[in-house]
Order: C-alpha cells, then structure tokens, then sequence
C-alpha cells in the first residue's frame, strides 16, 4: 500500500508565559492509503494539534511531516495553500458552514476557491455528494435551517468536494446525538470503502473508536498504541 501519512520524530512545543508546554513528543507514524484510522485519547492528549499539523495548519517544532512522500518544510505557502486545496479535505466538530449560503452553496465553496471547474462541472459534482450524503431534498436550504446530522453531512460533502485524497475529522460527532453520531461514521465508512478515501479523525468517545479500522491512542502527547 501507498504510504498517506508519515510522521517521523515529530514534537509541538507551546510557550505559555515563561513556561513551555509539550503537546506532542516524538511522534512516529505511518497512514496507509486508504485506511480508517482514529486518533483516540482523553481531553489535552494531543489529539488536535496532531491533526492540524498533518493538515499543514501548524508547523512541529522538531521532526517532520509527510504527506504522500512530500515533505510539509519544504513547501512555500502557496504550494501548502495548493496542498491543502487539491489533497486534503477537513470536517470540523463545530461544522464550520457559512450559515447564510445554502446547502448547495456551502459544497460548492472549495471548488470556487479552487478555480478550474466550469459552472456545469460544479453542478454534476455537487449533485452527486447531495445524493451521496442523502441530503438532495435540502439543498435548497440555508445551512442555519438544518439539524446537527444534516450540518455535519454537509460538512462531509464539502470536504469531499474537490476529491481529495485525505479528510481529516476533528471530533466530527462531539456535537450530536449518540445515534445521529453512529450515522455520520458509518456515512464517512461507506466513502471510505467506496472512494478509497484515507479518512483520519479524533475522538475520545469508545463508542467512536469501535468503527475505526484502525486505533491510535496518545497519552501526554505521546504515542501509547498505534
């Protein structure tokens, strides 16, 4: 299998006053192409900030990053900018819409960002993850007019956009129900296996974790399974 992610002896320091806080230490970690996996812990493990260095939002203090063999140092901030656009797609636990756009318009947003696309490739795209997410009845709705599940389906659609070939998940059920939160795992499972898409997402609810195909747990910002 194609390597997605590697981590190698990767640290985040944090200055906080005239102290310094260790988020992460020394992590090592390989992602396989394609795998299901959860970066599990409890609150403050390093869960966050591990996921927003993979997703080239924040930068280690020592060690590297890997995405697809390329290392994130080495990137100017227009190739991350590109990166970030065409190989990663994101699914925040606060859902992150722009409440007054539409469901349609809150999907189409990365590909306008992205340019390239033609008003006609846009609409076939975003018809079919509408359908793909079972939310084609709503498109038409504004963001704010939508449960938390359905947000979240938006949210997962519009990470989908642009075909990346990583979603990073930062608790992406912490805000819902504890079925509505099964479904959306189960919705980002079935595109995992559909589309081969690597998935990578945070919890610290067990219940979570039972879905992965895979398990990583932090401790104190280390690694204590992988």
């Amino acid at each position: 299998m194609t390597q997605a992610i590697r981590i190698e002896s990767v640290s985040k320091v944090y200055p906080l006053g005239k102290t310094e806080v260790r988020a992460l230490k020394n992590i090592n970690l390989n992602i396989e192409e394609g795998e299901f996996t959860t970066i599990a812990g409890p609150s403050g493990c390093g869960k966050s900030t591990l996921l927003n260095l993979i997703g080239c939002m924040d930068t280690p203090t020592s060690g590297e990053v890997y995405i697809e063999n390329q290392p994130i140092s080495k990137l100017s901030d227009k190739d991350l900018t590109r990166l970030r656009l065409e190989k990663l797609g994101f699914i925040f636990q606060s859902f992150n819409l722009i409440p007054v756009l539409t469901v349609y318009q809150n999907i189409e947003f990365p590909l306008l960002i992205h340019g390239g696309f033609t008003p006609k490739d846009r609409a076939r795209i975003i018809d079919e993850l509408v359908e793909e997410v079972g939310l084609k009845d709503q498109a038409k709705q504004k963001s704010n007019e939508l449960s938390g599940g359905q947000r979240q389906r938006v949210a997962i659609a519009r990470a989908l956009v642009t075909s990346p070939r990583i979603v990073l998940a930062d608790e992406p059920t912490a805000n819902l129900d504890s079925a509505t939160g099964e479904k959306i795992i189960n919705l980002m499972k079935e595109i995992n296996s559909t589309h081969k898409t690597t998935f990578i997402f945070s919890t610290h609810d067990p219940q979570v974790m039972q879905h992965a195909s895979r398990v990583v747990r932090l401790k104190d910002g280390e690694v204590v399974k992988s």
